[in-house]
């Protein structure tokens, strides 16, 4: 009988209506906010929830049931549309004056000619005097199981792949924008977006794997299978409340100065640069600016007067760095000069790095460890240890 509640029905059920919840939320804000990322996240959501909702039903007790459903003509396999909307998600992001163009629907081109294809299945083989037996009809068991449904995998295949490269290319190219023109990169780095990624790797290995099992090597039982489903809802829920709790408003503030060119960049290389590194030696030593934690290079260029382009030249060229490590040095600097001195001895390790400029402790001690080759910690001790000998 349907519907049957059990250990493998429930927790799909659970964490489909979940996501379900969270496209809906997702879709309300675009409406009211316009923000194309919403509508993008949205949609992934709709398509993982529809695409859990084969094995759902089936844990329901659909199949025994019904056991003459047409229902497979309607549940269509769109991961077609899963890599473009991956891709536009972080585009939208990363390139937020970017908007969506007319051009961008090209993308979901295979996607509507599949869903065309499909259509004509079903209007061919509704017609047939032995539509009203089995789960298939004369094309859908002649022509699209053993023909179409193998090259159409195989496309499926392709396309995310493409578009999983398109997407980790765009994050990493903003991930060195962000260091190239700002000293904290803790929250600017898209913590939440490389965690979206890794997850996306993550269930397209784990799928194709168990694909590959099913098909070369020994055929799964469907309880098997299920814990691909399970883990694209749990990933589904996961994936829908992060979108929702996170305010990519931030990121869409950032402004960048066009990159120079290679020619100019040839040219800066013949320069002399050395008052122009006084300047900003004096600027850091004498204002501080490193301590403000949010500090970037847009407010460096108004306090030494110069454009942004010319200030990233200095520190590029000049100090053979980019602007986060120069920041980062005088913070590490500080940091040491006040893990020695005995006024900080009843501060914390955390509030000195804070109020050295940091902002949360893994950066701290990742960039710590980068320039001096120890932690804060040993650091201090070894200090420790040197002052005691004296």
């Amino acid at each position: 009988m349907f519907p049957q509640f059990n250990i493998h029905s429930i927790p799909l059920l659970i964490l489909v209506l979940q996501g379900l919840i969270f496209a809906v939320l997702l879709l309300h804000r675009f409406f009211q906010k316009r923000q194309i990322a919403d509508l993008l996240i949205a949609s992934l959501l709709i398509l993982m929830a529809y695409h859990r909702t084969t094995y759902t039903i089936g844990f329901m007790g659909w199949y025994d049931t019904f056991q003459n459903t047409k229902i497979n003509y309607f549940l269509l396999s769109m991961d077609l549309a899963m890599g473009p909307l991956v891709y536009l998600y972080i585009r939208s992001a990363v390139k937020p004056k970017v908007h969506f163009a007319k051009k961008d629907w090209l993308h979901f081109l295979p996607v509507f000619i599949f869903i065309l294809y499909r259509l004509v299945i079903l209007i061919h083989d509704s017609g047939q005097p032995d539509w009203d037996s089995g789960y298939e009809g004369e094309w859908h068991r002649d022509i699209h199981l053993p023909y179409v449904v193998p090259f159409h995998r195989l496309l499926e295949y392709t396309s995310i792949l493409l578009y999983m490269a398109f997407s980790v290319q765009l994050f990493v190219q903003y991930q060195r924008k962000i260091r190239q023109y700002f000293s904290n990169t803790y929250k600017l780095e898209l913590n939440w977006l490389q965690a979206f990624l890794a997850l996306y790797i993550f269930l397209f290995v784990y799928g194709t794997l168990t694909d590959m099992i099913d098909g070369f090597v020994t055929e799964l039982h469907y309880a098997h299978v299920w814990w691909v489903h399970f883990f694209d809802a749990i990933a589904m829920v996961f994936v829908g409340m992060k979108a929702w709790f996170t305010d990519l408003a931030r990121l869409h503030q950032l402004t960048f100065d066009i990159p120079a060119s290679e020619e100019e960049r040839s040219a800066s290389s013949l320069k002399d640069y050395s008052k122009e590194k006084e300047m900003l030696i004096r600027i850091m030593k004498e204002e501080k600016p490193y301590l403000k934690s949010d500090y970037n290079l847009k407010e460096l260029a108004i306090a030494a007067g110069k454009s942004i382009n010319e200030v990233s030249e200095v520190i590029n060229t000049g100090f053979g760095c980019n602007f986060n490590e120069f920041i980062n040095r005088y913070r590490v600097e500080e940091m040491q000069k006040r893990l020695t001195d005995p006024q900080y001895d009843h501060i914390s390790i955390l509030a000195i790095a804070f109020d050295s400029g940091f902002n949360s402790k893994a950066t701290f001690n990742r960039i710590f460890k980068q320039f001096t080759g120890t932690s804060p910690s040993q650091f201090k001790k070894s200090q420790q240890r040197s002052q005691e000998r004296i």
